[in-house]
């Protein structure tokens, strides 16, 4: 039984996108709130590293045959 994925990075990108987005939530609330404790610099950087991830393996169509 042969299955095809379409794009076999697309679910992993979207955890990914989903845990970076909490991580940069809650700096940010802690930016706000808390200056002190908040790694906001990290959190920019973790969000470059995504940005990266997500075009390089993304949402590419690959082509049906």
């Amino acid at each position: 039984m042969k299955t095809s994925l379409k794009n076999q990075y697309a679910k992993t990108n979207q955890i990914l996108i989903f845990l970076v987005s909490f991580v940069f939530g809650y700096n940010l609330y802690q930016a706000i709130v808390h200056p002190d404790k908040s790694h906001l610099i990290l959190s920019i950087i973790l969000l470059a590293i995504t940005l990266f991830m997500c075009r390089e393996y993304g949402y590419k169509q690959t082509k049906d045959k």
